[in-house]
């Protein structure tokens, strides 16, 4: 293969990208990539979880799903999200990796390019999406690919679980990023002021009409337009929204001159759509308009590692962000079903500093239905899950991290992969 082609190619290419041969080793690579690392990168000699990972073996040894054994296993294209250690720290980066065949069709080779999640964060950010369990890095795995197009996105989740977050993430990883991103409440407002918000209307339209209005599908204009609670827009406006999706064109309410509308359509819901439709409240046909890309976000109780870092970034963006939670209070949390979500776990870390009179806020220092919540009901046993003694023993063997990795995982009898792979799974960081 001519080296000196490839890394012209590579130059061309507007996202930092490098040519990695079947053992790791970065052959080729653009200014971008090299910008990207505060490690040095010595073409045919540095490997590439080296220079984004700082290991001395692949990602697969750590835990983490390797885009290269992916490709290997398949024979197309992979795509991952990683965290890489950049020059500004530890960054989601969207990894694409592609294999690279000679003309018999055997693979010598893979192209890594790679794209930053600026949106999101492993660590306390307050204007960022934060976790690092494996529901959260696919929802962003999933962000990213309907980002790439105009598709129509519905978000389902639980009330609390962000997805205002992510419309937004949505609408700034986007082509549209640059204009305006409009939010439509569609909860609690009738048919006729619905129609008015959303088209606009003429002077004269009706009764208190006395000036000329735009509507926000105009104000929109280029950019993105999120309804959130979509399953509460009446039924007959839900007529008229379906037209617009699927014509692009609209009225203003008491207007003749019909107008072209130019946005990205993004809709949100706690509640079960096909359910609705089965109970004739929801229309099916405009369901399958703005369900083009759904996007599931997990519940609170489903990436349950996440809870430490969104409590601290709770806590330091408060205004007793001097104080601290104690261990045994985050792990209390932990056992809590949080029914709201992460917005019940800001509301209870902001309580429970509150009520500190410490600066180590501690158990007994939490709302109330933590500590109902978290006792047994009559007659339940005391036995728990080997998942969670083996959770609890892990954490507890964390706390004091003199020995390495691979000692450790001697100790325990287990390879450093395997103890990786357990530590990930609990939202444990060896470092």
């Amino acid at each position: 293969m001519d080296i000196a082609l490839v890394q012209t190619m590579i130059e061309t290419l507007e996202k930092p990208a490098i040519f990695i041969d079947t053992n790791y080793t970065i052959l080729a690579m653009n200014n971008l990539y090299k910008d990207c690392y505060e490690a040095d990168v010595q073409l045919g000699k540095s490997r590439c979880f080296e220079i984004s990972h700082d290991h001395q073996s692949p990602c697969d040894n750590h835990g983490e799903e390797c885009p290269i054994q992916a490709c290997k296993s398949t024979g197309r294209t992979s795509t991952v999200v990683h965290f890489h250690n950049t020059g500004k720290g530890k960054t989601y980066c969207d990894i694409v990796m592609k294999p690279i065949v000679d003309k018999n069709g055997i693979t010598i080779g893979f192209l890594e390019i790679l794209d930053r999640v600026d949106f999101a964060s492993a660590d306390p950010n307050s204007s960022k999406m934060i976790g690092a369990s494996l529901p959260f890095t696919k929802m962003l795995s999933k962000i990213k690919s309907a980002a790439k197009a105009d598709i129509s996105v519905l978000l389902q989740g639980e009330t609390g679980t962000g997805k205002e977050l992510v419309a937004k993430a949505l609408h700034d990883s986007s082509k549209r990023s640059q204009k305006p991103y409009v939010v439509i409440e569609c909860t609690g407002i009738n048919e006729n002021l619905f129609e008015s918000e959303l088209f606009g209307h003429e002077k004269g339209a009706f009764t208190g009409a006395s000036s000329t209005k735009i509507g926000l599908i105009e104000v929109a204009r280029g950019g993105t337009v999120f309804f959130d609670e979509i399953a509460d827009v009446p039924l007959g406006m839900q007529v008229k929204l379906l037209r617009l999706i699927e014509t692009q064109c609209y009225r203003t309410v008491g207007g003749l001159k019909q107008k072209k509308a130019d946005f990205r359509l993004v809709c949100a819901t706690h509640k079960h759509l096909l359910e609705l439709v089965d109970k004739g409240l929801f229309r099916i046909d405009l369901y399958y308009r703005i369900a083009g890309f759904p996007i599931n976000l997990p519940s609170l109780s489903e990436r349950k590692e996440d809870i430490a870092a969104l409590a601290s970034h709770f806590l330091k963006n408060s205004e007793m962000n001097h104080k601290k939670l104690a261990p045994q209070t985050l792990a209390r949390m932990q056992q809590y079903k949080f029914p709201g979500n992460i917005r019940e776990l800001k509301n209870i870390v902001e309580q429970a500093a509150l009520l500190a009179n410490e600066d180590i806020i501690e158990v007994h220092d939490l709302p109330e239905q933590i500590e109902l919540n978290s006792k047994k009901t009559p007659g339940e046993s005391d036995i728990i899950s080997l998942a969670e003694l083996e959770a609890n023993y892990l954490k507890e063997l964390c706390k004091d991290n003199s020995m390495s990795i691979d000692e450790l995982a001697s100790k325990l009898d287990v390879s450093t992969r395997t103890l990786y792979r357990k530590l990930q799974k609990i939202g444990v960081r060896y470092e």
